[in-house]
């Protein structure tokens, strides 16, 4: 599998690597961890190396059913790109920014843009497909009421079908209206949303929703992965290349970049601070977030997914390898130093998006158009029908979607280190105030200090064969009390 690779950067940092690779002691663990928690993220929570899990997370009090158990910063993590049409959020919390009108405006029209790109290509395909069935018909001698005919029709009423589905009832002047903020929705000051703060490199890519969190990203990753004019970003085609990359196969690697970024930034601040006194050990420190997390090679712990037949197992191994090498050589095009080269290697490439892969957690934001419509629905009659007036051909032209919340993946610290049981006593869940990307997971019951907290992985009510599967993906057979006793009762 590797004679494909270029390893010449592996072996020229190969201690250096290795040191970022290596296993902390339990010791330093939860040194880390404790003053991790100590810092506010989980003030009454403490990480201990368990038997037969590795690390995990207890309870340093009681907990009360429905209690908040953790809120969790994400140390690194994206929306997915799928989502961004349908969800328009901060760029560095998830939190849902513009106004109302602009969730709405922006969502119509880009899948307005879709569609008509979509119709283009139609009629494009439908022309050409013309095209060929006139040659056919002239090399055939096919009369005109013949098969070419009958298949151009077939072409014209499937182009016909799909280009019917682009057209709307919301004139296009009506959508822009939303978007420029002259057109004001019933009640819709009722739910406000932060101002949509640029990026500060001038990138069109990445918002916003407050100064802080446009620094936050700008000082933390972003000024490296930024495409606008005031990146640092060395060569902003080989990053165009990266993302487009990232996009049309694994956001996964859009995450993986921000580490390195990360990385980077913090090294280069450590060395103006420090000057002659930083050395690797240094280095080491401003990677001890990430080495804490568990290490295996991302084509090494990606699940094998169900159409691959497993005789192909080697084959998707080394697919996925040669996505993670052309996603790697399209960022060192673009940010590559020298100096920072062992985070430029694919062992690490690899590492950081396998520790991704098993420790990611998915992040949900709720939509304010879903509450903004429930608002309306839940008005009294009268007030409910002159508002929806308004308001019934938006949510009529949004469809069954109109409710589609922010997706995305983020690693965070402390969660991390949660275990599972298909018994949880501690479930993720956003509450009333929880607006942006943060993990936060309340008590299922009570929990009594000293107990490890779990949550469950994967949907829990379905029988126990079903659950080993879903799991298998994570690399590990699940030994809770239900399972042992549901294994019990099948044999």
């Amino acid at each position: 599998m590797e004679g494909e690779y270029d390893f010449d950067l592996e072996a020229k940092y190969a201690s250096e690597i290795a040191s970022l690779l290596a296993t902390h002691s339990h010791e330093a663990v939860q040194k880390y961890y404790g003053k991790l928690a100590g810092a506010g993220n989980g003030p009454c929570l403490k990480v201990e190396q368990t038997k037969d899990m590795g690390k995990g997370i207890f309870a340093d009090k009681d907990f009360q059913e429905d209690e908040l158990v953790l809120r969790d910063r994400m140390l690194v993590g994206a929306q997915h790109v799928s989502n961004k049409v349908d969800s328009f959020v901060c760029s560095f919390c998830c939190r849902f920014i513009g106004s109302i009108e602009l969730q709405i405006g922006r969502r119509l029209f880009l899948h307005g843009e879709s569609m008509r790109n979509r119709a283009k290509e139609c009629e494009a395909e439908k022309s050409t497909c013309c095209s060929q069935s006139e040659l056919v018909a002239k090399s055939t001698n096919l009369e005109e009421n013949g098969d070419g005919v009958a298949d151009h029709n077939t072409i014209e009423d499937s182009c016909s079908d799909k280009h019917s589905k682009t057209r709307t009832c919301i004139p296009e002047g009506v959508v822009e209206s939303l978007l420029n903020g002259t057109l004001k929705l019933p009640y819709s000051e009722r739910f406000p949303l932060p101002t949509v703060i640029n990026c500060i490199g001038g990138c069109s890519e990445e918002y916003y929703c407050s100064t802080s969190c446009a620094e936050g990203a700008w000082e933390t990753f972003h000024s490296l992965l930024c495409t606008g004019e005031g990146s640092l970003c060395k060569n902003k085609d080989e990053l165009r290349n990266f993302k487009q990359h990232a996009d049309e196969t694994n956001d996964i690697f859009h995450v993986a970049a921000q580490v390195i970024s990360m990385i980077i930034l913090k090294i280069k601040r450590e060395k103006q601070n420090l000057h002659e006194d930083f050395n690797w050990s240094k280095v080491l420190d401003i990677w001890e977030p990430f080495a804490m997390g568990y290490k295996r090679q991302w084509w090494d712990c990606v699940a094998l997914p169900d159409d691959i037949d497993p005789v192909e197992e080697t084959l998707f191994r080394k697919e996925i390898k040669d996505l993670a090498w052309t996603s790697l050589q399209f960022l060192k095009g673009a940010i590559f130093e020298e100096e920072y080269a062992p985070f430029l290697s694919l062992k690490i490439y690899g590492n950081i998006i396998g520790m991704f892969e098993l420790n990611n957690l998915d992040v949900i934001v709720a939509s304010p158009v879903e509450d903004y419509f429930i608002y309306i629905d839940d008005l009294p009659h009268s007030e409910k029908d002159e508002a929806e007036k308004i308001t019934r051909p938006f949510l009529e032209e949004l469809g069954d979607d109109y409710a589609a919340c922010c997706q995305g993946s983020g690693f965070f610290q402390l969660q991390s280190c949660i275990n599972h049981s298909c018994e949880p006593n501690c479930k993720a869940f956003k509450r009333e105030q929880d607006r942006d990307g943060q993990a936060t997971l309340v008590a299922i019951g009570p929990i009594k200090k000293g107990e490890q907290v779990f949550i469950s992985y994967i949907e829990e009510d379905v029988p126990w064969k079903e659950r080993q599967s879903l799991l298998s993906d994570y690399g590990f057979v699940c030994k809770c009390c239900r399972c042992l006793q549901e294994q019990r009762n099948s044999s």
